[in-house]
């Protein structure tokens, strides 16, 4: 069972702030980079079909800076599987995707479009790209991302730390087993298990105690303390509770 936990730094809000005004400060790379000595192990980014924060020219400087792997977030469209294709990321990962949502509301639904999802990631596993599927942590669902052929899959945490932020603490503990069991169910069945979504220093360390998942994916949270802690000290601090709570 894997011991090592990484984490992937999620930059899509430096891009946020930067379109907020226009220009080009911050810069989504600058933000890698200094996350890549903070001690990340991978970049995660978004490029949502409307732009609202991340570019084509983020993505383009990314592939072109980066030395950690990129986890590039997408939808499962025709445009984004032909930019994707283009770029050749490290990794793939497909999530539902609405336009009038601030963020990612949910897990992917596979189990209902097991066939078109099963044909859409094809070309990008033979483009060398590893496929991490978004979902709830629901049997169902893990196993329609097994049979597409998916290699990892991502589990949402947004629920559990809703409950926890919001002193729901039974509410939360279910959920956290909910993971827990889920994180074993798809770890048997041989795929890679990541979690994340709504992450921060106060829920982290039961998600990052289960000893299957192999990664979180974490962004907003770390950008956000980033304003008061700078960076590079926000993205440390969310490593050693990480780190702590596995070892």
């Amino acid at each position: 069972m894997p011991n090592e936990l990484r984490l992937g730094v999620n930059i899509d809000h430096v891009a946020t702030v930067r379109n907020a005004r226009g220009g080009a400060y911050p810069d989504p790379v600058r933000a890698a980079k200094i996350a890549e000595e903070a001690g990340a192990d991978g970049i995660t980014a978004h490029l949502r079909e409307d732009r609202r924060h991340i570019t084509d020219g983020d993505i383009e400087a990314l592939m072109e800076a980066l030395t950690l792997p990129l986890n590039f977030e997408m939808a499962a469209t025709d445009e984004m599987q032909a930019i994707a294709l283009r770029h050749k990321p490290h990794a793939v990962c497909i999530v539902p995707e609405k336009r009038e949502e601030r963020t990612t509301e949910g897990g992917l639904e596979v189990a209902r479009e097991e066939n078109r999802l099963a044909h859409f990631i094809a070309p990008l596993r033979e483009a060398g790209c590893r496929v991490s599927i978004f979902i709830a942590a629901d049997q169902r669902q893990i196993e329609a991302a097994h049979r597409i052929g998916a290699e990892v899959v991502e589990l949402h945490t947004g629920a559990y730390c809703d409950a926890h932020a919001e002193g729901r603490f039974d509410e939360r503990d279910a959920e956290l087993g909910r993971i827990a069991e889920m994180a074993t169910f798809a770890h048997e069945l041989g795929l890679e298990v990541h979690a994340g979504h709504g992450l921060t220093y106060d829920c982290v360390q039961p998600i990052a105690a289960l000893p299957e998942l192999v990664e979180l994916n974490i962004g907003h949270y770390l950008i956000g303390e980033a304003i008061f802690l700078g960076l590079e000290a926000s993205i440390r601090e969310m490593r050693r509770l990480m780190d702590a709570a596995r070892a």
